[in-house]
């Protein structure tokens, strides 16, 4: 082997100014000079070069200047199967990062067609898959020629496969009629469901041929599982969820009837592959609930649906519709395990009413339904559960064995505290077993203590609280929980400004600000510790930093009512922030301190305005323009707000926004945009866990209607 050859000009490349997944790009000649080393070396060496020049589908200007000598190593049959993978991965990516112009690294790719193509003619038909895949993927014409006497000759089903994807990628009119060809039973299994995905990306007709041949496949995974193309590893879900995005009524039917032909089927797999189409398909289609839950449930009744399990996902996304399945699922939930667990979690969201009493049975074995009923703030929502005198019990008992463990589960007692704060005073039966337990844990354990305590324990449960208080072993966290809950429960304030102005001066952290601002003229005696808790002036600030100085400048303003100095600190948080990554919730939290302040922080309209160019940031930066005051182009703020709600990008907000505009704001245009969001089938709200994106969906068609209802 010629090294010399292969690498010439290596050194030569400026590697240190292109940057990589992890920054400067100066240790990839030593990775690629690790390719013709050893195995371990050269696996070794493969695997850093995906995770830089590739990383997660990403590439980067170190990715095309890599690209040469990547290509020159295949060719000389260096790992030659691997490299091709790597380059076809690199020419599919469409995910780009500091590239001197959009599609850079796929043009690299293409002109190392004269090293790539001969492979097409390779013994070995893993190299001629990878090859053809890796020349598709350039979308390059010139790759046609050898791709079609590749094709001529080809015999090797799945290498075929791969010839018809290239096919319909580099021509898309003979890749249709190759594809629609291609769908005939005579032809092996392989090629045909490729076929399929052919006619779904060329965007052909969907047809009765399409639905049987699909159906006729199923289990369709097998027959893709060597392929490299990731996106589409799952064929069923792939064209369930093409036809959805296609939006129009024949198509959501055409997209129904497959999943229901495919639930029909006897086989373990190929039911598996349409339980996951089907909850994809409610994930992302609002009608599709309604319509796919008399199929599903029909198939959770048939006898021979022996293990209803793999269906509990797409059932939790039924909503209401999946009620019948209530006794099914209860029946799972009394057994033990991990299935039954998930099954009462899905029954708390459909029946909740059933599912407290279940719970009751064993709340140690059922950590999931715990965790869905009583959420994580700012991350997932808790599902209510209706108050059971069984549940209830359940928790006095837990809360019994916690009092007298020598080691306390905070993450238990915090679980328990949730669901006795949901209930208030229904709860008050459970003060004794957690006021036994509050000395040791008062943080998480104080709300729910002042909402449980029944008038006549008042007396005494306020004493607890003032001597946690006041106690320096509960710690600064705490000791202001339970102030905060003795505020809550008889209405002092005194241990709370005590609390904060020690916690204060131990260290700044935006909950104690944020307390300390809400106190009133009470929290005065706080105003010089909150000043000192500000990053002093020329310290170049970490986030956790930034997000205490906003919550900080706002309790001053709300203390002082002096917006000078905290709209100062607030301008040092923009300016700061939108030089660095990972700051877009910082961003936003000080736009919304800025619209709290309103006009008194007019000076910030600049700042505000210059996140315009971030989509992330429009909705925060539009509402606090418009409390400021500022001038704002209408017509302009109305397309990008209702972008970002199109986009699910902090849509509450924006939809805020779009409301502090006014109603003329809402022009024609504008209305039709709306009607849009909230009438169409496709969900606007996709992201979240398990089915609480439908119910922030549904959320967000009521608040679009009721934004409708201004327009006149």
């Amino acid at each position: 082997m010629d090294l010399e050859r292969l690498f010439v000009d290596l050194d030569g490349v400026r590697w240190a100014d292109a940057d990589h997944a992890y920054g400067e790009a100066d240790d990839l000649p030593g990775m690629l000079r690790a390719l013709t080393g050893d195995e371990e070396q050269a696996s070794e060496a493969l695997d850093e070069l995906w995770s830089s020049i590739l990383h997660q589908g990403t590439v980067y200007a170190a990715t095309a200047e890599a690209v040469p000598f990547l290509a020159r190593l295949a060719a000389a049959g260096v790992r030659t199967g691997d490299l091709l993978v790597l380059l076809g991965g690199i020419a599919e990516s469409r995910d780009e990062y500091g590239l001197p112009r959009p599609g850079a690294c796929r043009s690299a790719v293409a002109d190392q067609l004269p090293l790539i193509l001969p492979l097409f003619d390779s013994p070995d038909p893993e190299v001629r898959r990878a090859a053809v895949r890796a020349a598709g993927c350039t979308g390059a014409a010139p790759a046609l020629p050898a791709l079609r006497a590749r094709r001529a000759a080809e015999e090797e089903p799945a290498v075929l496969a791969e010839l018809l994807a290239a096919l319909v990628l580099l021509d898309p009119v003979e890749g249709a009629a190759a594809a629609t060809a291609a769908l005939s039973p005579e032809l092996p299994a392989e090629v045909r469901i490729v076929a399929v995905l052919g006619c779904l990306d060329l965007g052909l007709p969907w047809s009765a041929v399409h639905r049987e041949t699909t159906v006729s496949l199923l289990p369709a995974g097998p027959l893709v599982a060597a392929r490299f193309d990731e996106e589409r590893d799952e064929p069923l879900h792939y064209a369930v969820d093409a036809l959805l995005l296609r939006d129009t009524d024949e198509d959501r039917t055409a997209a129904y009837e497959l999943i229901e032909a495919a639930l029909r089927l006897p086989g373990a797999e190929a039911r598996g592959e349409a339980l996951w189409a089907a909850e994809h398909a409610c994930m992302i289609s609002r009608g599709a609930p309604l319509r796919l839950a008399p199929a599903l449930l029909a198939l959770l009744a048939d006898p021979s649906f022996t293990d209803p399990v793999p269906m509990l996902p797409v059932l939790g996304r039924l909503g209401g519709h999946a009620a019948p399945a209530a006794p099914a699922l209860a029946a799972l939930a009394e057994l033990d395990g991990e299935s039954a667990d998930r099954a009462l979690e899905v029954l708390v969201r459909i029946a909740p009413d059933q599912a407290g009493p279940l719970l009751a049975r064993d709340l140690d074995g059922r950590p999931r339904t715990m965790r869905a009923v009583t959420g994580f703030p700012g991350i997932r929502p808790a599902l209510p559960i209706p108050y059971t005198p069984e549940l209830l019990n359940a928790i006095r008992i837990r809360l019994t064995g916690i009092a007298g463990a020598d080691d306390t589960t905070t993450g238990d007692a915090r679980e328990l505290a949730s669901l006795l704060l949901s209930w208030g005073r229904q709860a008050s039966a459970a003060l004794p077993e957690l006021t036994a337990v509050f000395e040791r844990l008062p943080a998480p354990l104080a709300p729910a203590l002042a909402a449980i305590c029944p008038a006549e324990g008042r007396e005494r449960t306020a004493g607890l609280l003032r001597r946690a208080a006041a106690a320096g072993e509960s710690g600064p966290e705490g000791r202001c929980a339970a102030a905060q809950a003795l505020r809550t429960l008889t209405g002092e304030t005194a241990p709370l400004v005590s609390a904060l102005k020690d916690a204060l001066t131990e260290e700044s952290a935006p909950e104690l600000s944020r307390a300390a601002g809400e106190l009133g003229p009470e929290g005065d005696v706080l105003i010089p510790r909150l000043w000192a808790a500000l990053t002093p002036p020329g310290t170049r600030r970490t986030v956790p930093d930034m997000d205490a100085d906003i919550e900080t400048a706002l309790a001053l303003w709300r203390l002082t009512g002096d917006a000078a100095e905290p709209v100062r600190v607030l301008g040092g948080v923009l300016a700061e922030a939108a030089d660095r990554e990972w700051t877009r919730r910082t961003l936003s939290a000080a736009a919304r301190a800025a619209t709290l302040i309103g006009p008194a922080a007019a000076a910030l309209a600049p700042a505000l305005e210059a996140l315009l160019d971030d989509h992330e940031q429009v909705p925060a930066a539009l509402l606090a323009l418009c409390a400021l005051g500022h001038e704002t182009d209408r017509a302009r703020a109305a397309d990008l707000l209702l972008t970002s709600v199109e986009r699910e990008t902090d849509w509450t907000t924006a939809l805020e926004a779009l409301a502090a505009l006014g109603p003329e704001a809402l022009t024609e245009k504008v209305t039709a945009r709306l009607t849009a969001i909230a009438e169409r089938d496709l969900r606007v709200v996709v992201s979240g866990v398990g089915a609480e994106p439908a119910a922030a969906d549904e959320s967000l068609r009521r608040r679009v209607r009721e934004l409708l209802a201004t327009a006149g």
